[in-house]
């Protein structure tokens, strides 16, 4: 699940360089579509898909407006994203259950079946997540969105649409979260504002894909692979200081290795080791 979610941020935050923390307000949002549609009948993949459909549409919109915003003003804007769709949800009880959450329609079989089958699930979305971040890397849209990260003004002075590929941009961002989203709601049979939309959430994604390098192919699968795996370590063997020494390692990981963990210099590293473990020949 995160790997499809580190790499759906990989497309505004890793190719265009925009700091994004809406991941959780696409997520949550594609949960409750994905929920409320199943709940009136729809088929559950037929949901899933009408959930990315509205997620897609609701981004769109958000981006043409948000996205005229840089740097830390566009973060703090994108922060403020997640807070008032969890509000909005939330306080709308009739229709979303409110703070009580909302019970989605179960998938009949045995809880193995169930598990396999979101199991499944779960890796086909990030399987098309991934096939997608290697189109855009190899494409005319990637060269653009990066040029607009090295440089928004010059990109545009050599015909670049700065708007729209950073809408478009911000779209694919969002469309996989609310697959991922409703998925995820489908699987779980229950789903409420403070999960759905976690604050926790909205670190945790950026956190992983620059952990692992971010606007590269593999660093936000590696990413998410290496959070994960460290996460669980300090759980089992710090449990009352889990969150303070995991992040500490992540932030001195990301301050001494700023392209991540894909880009570290590992022959370098290694030739320096060689060096010190075997033994020097003797000058003549």
């Amino acid at each position: 699940m995160f790997s499809a979610l580190t790499l759906s941020w990989n497309f505004i935050g890793g190719f265009t360089g925009y700091p994004s923390f809406s991941t959780a307000a696409f997520f949550g949002l594609g949960s409750y579509a994905g929920a409320l549609a199943q709940n009136a009948g729809v088929p559950m993949l037929l949901a899933w898909l009408l959930a990315t459909a509205f997620v897609a549409l609701f981004a769109a919109g958000l981006g043409a407006i948000i996205l005229r915003l840089k740097g830390h003003y566009f973060a703090i804007g994108s922060i403020g994203v997640v807070e008032a769709t969890r509000l909005v949800v939330a306080s709308w009880g009739s229709f979303t259950g409110g703070g009580d959450g909302l019970n989605v329609a179960f998938m009949s079989g045995g809880p193995d079946a169930i598990a396999r089958t979101f199991l499944a699930a779960m890796s086909a979305i990030m399987l098309a997540v991934f096939v997608v971040t290697v189109a855009v890397d190899r494409s005319r849209f990637g060269f653009g969105l990066r040029c607009i990260q090295q440089n928004e003004d010059a990109a545009g002075m050599v015909g670049v649409n700065t708007t729209a590929y950073k809408v478009a941009a911000y779209i694919l961002s969002a469309l996989f979260c609310g697959t991922v989203g409703a998925a995820y709601a489908s699987w779980t049979g229950y789903i409420d504002p403070n999960e759905s939309f976690s604050v926790l959430m909205t670190i945790k994604v950026p956190v992983m894909c620059l952990l692992g390098g971010a606007g590269t192919v593999f660093g936000p699968v590696v990413g998410a692979a290496a959070f994960i795996l460290l996460e669980e370590f300090f759980w089992a063997n710090f449990l009352d200081y889990n969150r303070a020494i995991l992040g500490a390692v992540i932030v001195v990981l990301i301050f001494f290795l700023p392209g991540g963990l894909l880009n570290m210099p590992y022959r370098d590293i290694a030739s320096r080791i060689a060096g010190r473990l075997l033994p020097r020949k003797a000058v003549a």
